[in-house]
């Protein structure tokens, strides 16, 4: 190890299928650390699901992945979600055995210059908003706050919103959806939109015969775009469940945050929404998605 603290002999490599045991296993460990010093659930229950998570990540068209290795031992990971023409940074996860390494700052930088490189006008993430460490390196490195969020979760809300229908969203609405997004966000999030509609997740909200809003999920791993607040309590309360370890709600939407508390949901952890690059504050209502 360096005086500066950086490893010489730290090797990063692209992220193969086989990696998934090593990183989700590391993946896990990272977040339970940060989450038990802070008295927080982990994001992840259990070491199988985080493997598989990252097992996706590593096998998924559109993401890039970066791995870390130290004498031959996987170490750390990173990722880079290149679906849509704003990318999403993380997971990023470093073995609790190798901190303060500079592990997790070179893994940033190869994510940057990825980005760099493949011409995004935008990079975002979502940091623990209980993990200050986390959030001193990201605005450092010329990510600022956008966003608090608030990680939230409950049984299903179940209940309609006068005005709002709710369906499956089908091929033939991506067009509707991304206009809408382009409403909200100024770009829109085709690439993951055409995704959960062939998974069948997307659903989508529509008002006097226009698409108004959608979800590619309610949940951890999807994100939601309304033209109002009335769209997004819709299709929050048309889904059968709230994935994952919860949806991120923008909490400077008091109406949305109060709804949502009335209606059984509880706050399991403060998030925050960061960027470096292009960012247009909504113009309408949205769920980011953890992978932003």
């Amino acid at each position: 190890m360096s005086s500066t603290g950086e490893s010489k002999d730290l090797r990063l490599r692209a992220g193969r299928a086989d990696d998934a045991t090593a990183c989700g296993t590391i993946c896990y460990q990272a977040f339970k650390t940060i989450a038990d010093a802070h008295n927080f659930t982990p994001d992840f229950p259990s070491v199988e699901v985080a493997i598989r998570v990252v097992s996706s990540l590593l096998s998924r068209p559109g993401f890039y992945s970066v791995v870390a290795e130290v004498d031959g031992r996987v170490v750390g990971s990173n990722f880079l979600d290149e679906r849509n023409v704003i990318a999403g940074l993380g997971p990023i996860t470093v073995d609790p055995t190798v901190q303060n390494r500079g592990v997790g700052r070179q893994l940033m930088d190869n994510a940057h210059d990825r980005a760099a490189k493949k011409k995004f006008t935008g990079v975002r993430l979502i940091q623990s908003g209980y993990h200050t460490r986390s959030l001193s390196l990201y605005a450092k490195l010329g990510y600022e706050v956008r966003e608090p969020l608030a990680c939230m979760q409950g049984p299903a809300v179940n209940v309609g919103v006068a005005g709002c229908t709710v369906r499956k969203a089908t091929e033939s609405d991506i067009e509707g959806g991304n206009r809408v997004c382009k409403k909200v966000h100024g770009h829109d999030r085709g690439g993951e939109l055409n995704e959960a509609v062939e998974k069948g997740t997307a659903t989508l909200v529509e008002r006097d015969g226009r698409i108004t809003g959608y979800a590619t999920l309610v949940g951890f791993f999807g994100h939601a775009v309304g033209e109002t607040n009335r769209d997004i309590k819709a299709l929050i309360g048309a889904a059968t469940e709230i994935a994952g370890p919860g949806l991120l709600l923008p909490i400077r939407n008091g109406e949305l945050f109060q709804w949502c508390l009335q209606h059984g949901l509880r706050v399991t952890q403060p998030m925050t929404l960061m960027s470096r690059g292009f960012y247009n504050q909504p113009a309408g209502a949205s769920l980011p998605s953890i992978l932003y």
